[in-house]
């Protein structure tokens, strides 16, 4: 059961860090997501910097 709740808090906490990743990328200011090459994609930016896939 432990292994169980450790695994359903890992994938909570991942959830919310994309949630905030994705969310700060959204903020940023069109030219700056120009200058980085993310405008449009910034759903799968955040995927990738929190679940590394």
């Amino acid at each position: 059961m432990t292994g169980f709740l450790n695994t359903f808090s890992t994938a909570i906490a991942k959830r919310r860090a994309f949630a905030r990743t994705r969310d700060e990328l959204r903020a940023l200011p069109l030219d700056v997501k120009l200058d980085l090459d993310i405008s449009g994609i910034e759903d799968k930016v955040a995927h990738l910097a929190v679940y590394g896939r």
